[in-house]
């Protein structure tokens, strides 16, 4: 049986209507506006908690800022971006605290402190028939939004920094530990990402971006978090990143 609030969680579904589409720049970084028209709330049900958001300033840049009290919600933008040329997403994030009683091999303790969603579009002639059997019996209930698979970038509290695993509740989104236990909490961290490679090492190929999602995630564990995002922008090389 699907439960709606598991797959809403861990694929963040698309029709964010309001959203802008992210431009290509006439220069070789893309950015990823956090001016807040760009972005929509998601919210997981009635039943659970949303988060708190704000767009703010932070040392004269752009961030997004995310209270997370027992709770899950996320903001979430359309993106459009031509990965052979800007194949590399770079991004900042800082958190408050790791959550203690995460555990993402288990549904219960599928929460982070922090969580970058990046939704993709998949041609159904790559697709297996069980995963596409599987998509349209999910659309059925859901709608035709639901993404065909999901990367998460996560801060996760136990697994090992480069620990890449299926969620625990569908194989069609894949999880990515770019930070891992309390080192470097309350400090910024800047990361970049080859996701044109995880794409093509994870998925396929013809898979593309079509929407980024960020958010803190403590509704299964009960903990608190305060988490920041600044300084998303898809460039052509790890460098560009600096």
């Amino acid at each position: 049986m699907f439960n709606l609030n598991a797959v809403s969680k861990v694929f963040c579904i698309l029709g964010i209507a309001g959203t802008v589409p992210m431009a290509l720049a006439q220069s070789m970084t893309v950015p990823v506006s956090l001016e807040p028209s760009n972005w929509q709330e998601v919210r997981l049900g009635d039943q659970i908690k949303p988060n708190e958001f704000e767009f703010l300033q932070i040392d004269d840049q752009a961030a997004l800022r995310v209270e997370s009290n027992a709770s899950m919600s996320m903001m979430a933008s359309t993106i459009e971006v031509d990965l052979s040329q800007t194949p590399v997403l770079c991004w900042r994030w800082r958190v408050s605290r790791v959550l203690q009683t995460a555990d993402m091999t288990t549904k219960a303790g599928d929460d982070y402190a922090a969580r970058l969603y990046l939704n993709l579009s998949v041609d159904p002639l790559s697709q297996t028939f069980g995963e596409r059997l599987q998509l349209r019996l999910a659309r059925a209930i859901w709608g035709d939004q639901l993404p065909d698979a999901a990367i998460n970038y996560v801060w996760d509290n136990r697994q090992p920094v480069g620990s890449v695993m299926a969620n625990a509740y569908t194989d069609r989104v894949k999880m990515v530990v770019m930070d891992s236990g309390p080192q470097g909490v309350g400090q910024w961290q800047a990361h970049g990402r080859d996701v044109a490679r995880d794409i093509e090492t994870l998925f396929s190929g013809t898979a593309h971006p079509v929407q980024i999602a960020l958010a803190a995630d403590t509704d299964n564990t009960g903990e608190a978090v305060l988490t920041e995002f600044a300084d998303l922008r898809f460039v052509p090389d790890f460098d560009d990143c600096g």
